[in-house]
């Protein structure tokens, strides 16, 4: 019988594109960051925005986006049906959502699809007057894995110019829809971007470096995110939400060593901009807030605190995809 090396195989393949994995990370010892106010642990709310934006026959596109509230799907023509859970989003949820960070006085970081604000000005004018964070999702909510180098190049090229004419400032942070082995590369090398979040791998942000350059990396998380509503094995009520998000933060307030570290918490204004998704979301915030310990960040702000107590290794003394090294 011949084997197969598919099963025996134990390096990953030489000059595959994109980075480099690495399964190592901090290990056992963690450097010791602390957030605004002397926090040990930074909450970042994530609005994912990108209604208007999503594939749609009304947009061209010959296909109707999956993310609905029921298993359904319509081929072949417009699904009136899904289109119109999208606007709930834009029309309603966005700004209940809204109400809630008001209250809370929360800062938060918009995952914003260029399209999507262009579409709803008065989103991007909201965002900007509360001072939260317009991160890149895209020029449209799109698949950039689907798409080739130069065609994403220039989708995040427009996704730049349309997001700084919409709210004023230019994007320093990026997250794909589905990143692209090209993505971190082209993000680098575009220059203006303080940080990317494409990836799920660590609970604090961590120092890689991409063609010769010191690169930043604060990750996202799917883990208390709204999309589990209505996606695969997740959320069957709004209390699911509350309490995994509240289990999630008592972990990291006692951790088992001193060590800050962050708290992803990912929103669609379509999910959980319903008032039972919302109140959840409330709550949740309320309980967090009665903490000395935790803060309220933006992803910027996160990333620039970061930085700041954790300088990157020089790259001359550093391994591939090295980290920031623990402060004596």
């Amino acid at each position: 019988m011949t084997s197969n090396p598919q099963f025996f195989r134990r390096t990953d393949v030489d000059n595959i594109p994109g980075p480099p994995r690495d399964l190592v990370g901090y290990g056992e010892h963690p450097p010791r960051v602390r957030w605004h106010n002397d926090a040990k642990v930074a909450v970042q709310i994530v609005v994912n925005y990108e209604e208007g934006s999503e594939k749609t026959y009304a947009m061209g596109d010959g296909v109707n986006d999956g993310m609905y509230e029921l298993p359904f799907a319509v081929d072949d023509q417009r699904d009136l049906a899904v289109e119109s859970m999208y606007e709930y989003g834009s029309r309603a949820g966005i700004w209940r959502l809204f109400r809630i960070f008001d209250a809370a006085d929360v800062p938060v970081t918009f995952f914003a699809a260029a399209v999507a604000l262009e579409r709803n000005p008065d989103v991007a004018t909201k965002l900007a007057l509360r001072g939260d964070e317009a991160a890149g999702h895209g020029y449209r909510w799109s698949n950039h894995y689907e798409m080739s180098r130069d065609d994403e190049h220039e989708a995040i090229k427009l996704a730049i110019a349309s997001i700084e004419k919409t709210t004023g400032t230019r994007p320093e942070g990026w997250y794909c829809r589905e990143m692209s082995v090209n993505t971190r590369d082209l993000v680098a090398e575009e220059g203006g971007f303080f940080y990317d979040s494409d990836t799920y791998n660590e609970d604090l942000p961590y120092w890689t470096s991409v063609n010769g350059r010191n690169h930043l990396v604060v990750p996202y998380s799917l883990v208390v995110n709204d999309a589990r509503y209505i996606m695969g094995t997740g959320f069957g009520s709004p209390e699911q939400f509350f309490e995994t998000a509240k289990a999630t933060l008592d972990r990291l307030r006692n951790d088992g060593d001193d060590i800050g570290r962050m708290m992803s918490i990912g929103l669609h204004p379509r999910i959980s901009g319903n008032p039972a998704r919302a109140d959840a979301l409330a709550r949740f915030i309320e309980y967090a807030q009665g903490f000395d310990d935790v803060a309220f960040m933006r992803r910027i702000d996160i990333a620039k605190t970061f930085a700041d107590q954790v300088p990157p290794v020089p790259l001359a003394a550093a391994v591939p995809a090295a980290h920031g090294k623990e402060k004596e």
